[in-house]
């Protein structure tokens, strides 16, 4: 009987905006981890130790043979594809043996020197869509005492906005010590997740007087980690650095689709009826903003729309009409159906109808190899390379066992795709729904992830041609000596008008102590990470070798670093023998291309135009000057007052401050220029004090009417709208972000800065406080500079003081006040004279903790008789509202 378990478990308090489900799904697997009659399993344990995204898992197992007789008990485990075995140890009866991998035909030949009879080992690829089977079988004779440990390594991939690490559990027999066990250690250096799953004999039973064990299932934990950043998060460790880079908050990218589909004979049944169901899903995806068509071929090669269409509701509708109509027959014409798909994108693109910020890709679903026209493979694969365009992505389906996937990966992976397999069974649809998921929503293009000249070497794919949300994308790499301890990274994109440029760093030293205090970390994550990646990586680019000589040297590197870090991949092989080494066994990776054993991650398999005119290396020297000026003109803000203004007057040579006495949630405008069709806006929020009410600005939103971009700056986040796509970033990058005549500068935690036009510019300082705090708030700070170029209609509490002529102002009959330490005076201004006092303000820009000094003459009553009219007239209803004066 088929079940489906959900557990729920329990985690510490204090990460409890963490993301986890951990589901135990026991399907009909095989085979059993232990095999053999008569025999006792006494315990089976299973412990996996993940480091930021990294997992080292262990299997071990101990067995009785409690039979009457000699026999073979085998020990078989299933491990994800992706992951590479690193060790195998055995003991039988005191004897040990032990693993170690070696290149290939090396440890076959130590194996034929010494043969073991009665004992082999293997992995062997299953008809599976992620797991493989490690196997292993020893003749001993009754009452032998065998121990099983099996150790291999992975990087976790998100997808869909999570991660998942699944556990295979077949022990094959009731256990007395049954265990798993997972410990999750990220970059905060704390374990936030120990799971352990331990059931008694009892709650292993399928039923209550069952001998047979109920555990014969996945275990998956599912869980996402927190980012503070939006330039990613960069880790130095051993030596090596690994940079994760997944942002979120960004509006998807408009798409151009064509979706080819094989609707040959061998489609019939099953496989047409899952596809059809699937792409009825797919197409209700699509919006108005996508361009999509649909092209069926067998022996022939048809189109729904000979044209890219807009993905409106009525094309849609008629689009799944059409392909729930189709009737599978006939042959497989690969090659004039692709060469049709790129022709319609090329005519599209040279029409001007596609965005040149969208998406443009073609998603072929196959079951077979081409039998009409072009059936050479090899030629196919270059007749797809010579009229894609560098824009184009390919990704490729495959259906069914008897697809030749490793064909469809490499041209998939060759243009700036990738690929995978669909298994033709009951859930078919759903899989090609969660590939299409996937990609659906592109978020950036023409990514980069650069690091400071001669600071790191031997860097992983660093250049991507997209990134999908849900996604991550992962840079590793070995770290140069260096006079800093600082590592600083830097990433450039592109996103829905938008270009990004954003820099973070890391502590080379760090993150090495920590780790050394932990109990349970994997001190050498990022050194193993890195060579796991740049494996898969070179098994990647052997695939696509254009010449014997090239792939020689990239087996010949595959080997060497297999065999340094210790994987067995599909050129290694691991040995393993007893300590005379008169006994060994062979573990041998899989050779079989239409099961593409040699995959590349999808979230790195999106590899970019070579020829991208971008630097190598990057000198920060000359990558962010943030020129941030001390201006005639200054406004300022108090950290321990009401919003405090503080205005440098030319004419006179004087400084001139007052406090507005607004209300919480009022929206104060600073600058008005219908003229200009700039606004400058500031949201107050209140200080948490028990018995006086103190306002800071909470929110500052500058709106450029004629691009109808707005930037709206909070303590949390600085977002961006167009009225059509909206993003976010956090403050805690460095960032470079341009649109439409709009720039906004980050310094993480610090400021941001606004630039419109390249004449007018508004600086936000963040003001982060300490928990006791007197003001007990976070807050902003706002300075713009005097030289900004307003048209003549500019207004607002800060606007009206760059109309010129500025009134003439005079001060005169200076005398002592009550406060000995702040002198009066009188103020004339504007026809009014004002009663103003002499005292010390705070200018934050240089030192946001403690700022800088200013004296000034402060204007009692919000300002009266300085500002025009009263403060209450400046408050406006939205935060992208335009000054109206009565």
């Amino acid at each position: 009987m088929l079940k489906l378990l959900c557990f729920p478990f329990l985690f510490p308090p204090k990460k409890s905006n963490q993301r986890y489900q951990i589901l135990l799904d026991i399907p009909l697997l095989s085979p059993q981890a232990i095999r053999g009659d008569d025999i006792t399993v006494k315990s089976y344990k299973v412990e996996s130790r993940i480091t930021s995204r990294f997992a080292h898992t262990t299997v071990r197992s101990s067995v009785v043979n409690s039979g009457s007789k000699a026999q073979s008990i085998g020990f078989n485990v299933q491990i994800p594809k992706r992951a590479f075995i690193t060790n195998f140890t055995m003991n039988v009866n005191g004897i040990t043996f032990v693993g170690s991998v070696k290149e290939k035909t090396v440890a076959r030949n130590l194996y034929a020197q010494a043969r073991a009879r009665g004992k082999a080992a293997g992995i062997i690829r299953a008809n599976s869509q992620d797991m493989e089977t490690f196997k292993t079988e020893v003749h001993v004779p009754p009452g032998s005492n065998i121990e099983f440990e099996l150790h291999y390594q992975e990087m976790m991939h998100r997808k869909l906005g999570f991660y998942e690490h699944s556990l295979y559990l077949q022990p094959g027999r009731l256990v007395p010590q049954f265990q798993v066990r997972i410990l999750r250690l990220l970059h905060s250096l704390s374990i936030n997740a120990h799971v352990v799953f331990k059931p008694n004999l009892q709650q292993q039973r399928k039923c209550d007087n069952c001998t047979g064990s109920a555990i014969d299932g996945v275990f998956t934990v599912k869980y996402d980690v927190n980012r503070d950043s939006n330039a990613g998060e960069l880790q130095v460790s051993d030596g090596h650095f690994v940079h994760f880079f997944a942002p979120s908050n960004l509006s998807p990218l408009p798409k151009n689709i064509v979706f080819v589909i094989d609707v040959s004979g061998s489609m019939w049944g099953v496989k047409m009826k899952q596809t059809v169901e699937a792409m009825q899903a797919i197409l209700d995806d699509l919006t108005i903003d996508d361009n999509f068509s649909v092209i069926d071929f067998n022996h022939n090669v048809r189109c729904w729309s000979e044209e890219l269409v807009p993905g409106s509701s009525i094309q849609v509708a008629d689009a799944k009409k059409y392909i729930q109509n189709i009737k599978p027959n006939g042959g497989t014409n690969i090659n004039e159906a692709l060469m049709r798909a790129v022709q319609m994108l090329v005519k599209a693109s040279n029409q001007g109808l596609i965005d040149s910020r969208s998406v443009s890709m073609i998603i072929l679903v196959s079951d077979g190899d081409p039998t009409v026209g072009e059936i050479k493979l090899s030629t196919i694969q270059k007749n797809v390379k010579r009229v894609m365009r560098e824009e184009f992505s390919l990704f490729s389906l495959g259906i069914g066992f008897d697809v030749d996937y490793d064909f469809l990966e490499r041209i998939a992976n060759e243009n700036r795709g990738m690929a995978q397999r669909i298994y033709a069974n009951h859930d078919a649809a759903e899989q090609l729904r969660t590939f299409y998921s996937q990609v659906s929503s592109p978020l950036l293009r023409r990514i980069t992830i650069q690091f400071p000249e001669d600071s790191v070497s031997e860097v992983t794919q660093n250049r991507f041609d997209k990134y999908f949300s849900g996604s991550e994308l992962v840079v590793a790499g070995r770290v140069l000596p260096s006079d800093t301890n600082t590592l600083t990274s830097i990433t450039t994109a592109a996103a829905a008008r938008l270009d990004l440029t954003l820099e973070t760093d890391a502590d080379t030293t760090e993150l090495d102590m920590e780790l050394a205090k932990q109990q349970h970390s994997f001190t050498g994550f990022a050194r193993q990470m890195w060579a796991y990646l740049t494996i898969k990586q070179l098994i990647s680019e052997r695939s696509l070798a254009p010449t014997a000589v090239k792939k020689r040297k990239i087996t010949q590197r595959i080997m060497a670093l297999a065999v340094e870090h210790q994987f067995v991949t599909p050129l290694t092989a691991l040995l393993v023998e007893s300590e005379d080494a008169k006994e060994r066994l062979l573990a041998d990776s899989p050779k079989d291309p239409k099961q593409g054993c040699c995959s590349a991650p999808p979230s790195q398999a999106n590899k970019g135009p070579e020829d991208w005119t971008l630097p190598q290396q990057v000198n920060l020297g000359n990558t962010f000057r943030l020129f941030f000026f001390f201006f005639h003109f200054r406004v300022s803000l108090l950290v321990d007052n009401d919003p405090h203004f503080i205005v440098h007057l030319p004419g006179s040579d004087t400084d001139v401050c007052f406090n507005i006495d607004s209300k919480p949630g009022h929206i104060l405008n600073l600058v008005s220029d219908s003229g200009a069709g700039v606004v400058v806006n500031g949201q107050l929020i209140r200080s948490k004090h028990k018995n006086k009410i103190n306002t800071y600005f909470g929110t500052i939103s500058i709106y450029y009417q004629p691009e109808g971009v707005s930037v709206t700056v909070s303590t949390d986040s600085i977002d961006m709208s167009d009225g059509r796509n909206n993003h976010s970033f956090t403050w805690g990058a460095t960032a470079d972000i341009s649109q439409d005549g709009v720039r906004i500068s980050t310094v993480r935690n610090s400021q941001v800065t606004i630039t419109i036009n390249n004449n007018i510019q508004v600086m936000v300082l963040l003001h982060r406080v300490w928990k006791k705090h007197p003001v007990n708030v976070d807050f902003l700070g706002v300075y713009i500079p005097n030289n900004n170029q307003y048209s003549p209609l500019v207004h607002g509490l800060i606007g009206q003081f760059s109309r010129e002529p500025f009134p003439e102002v005079s001060v005169y009959d200076i005398h002592e006040g009550p406060d000995p330490l702040k002198k009066e005076a009188t103020m004339e201004v504007k026809g009014n004279k004002l009663l103003v006092t002499r005292g010390w303000q705070k200018d934050y820009r240089s030192d946001t903790r403690r700022g800088s000094s200013v004296y000034c003459w402060f204007i009692h009553n919000s300002g009266k008789g300085l500002i025009d009219g009263h403060y209450t007239d400046y408050i406006v209803p939205d935060l992208n509202s335009f000054l109206q004066m009565p």
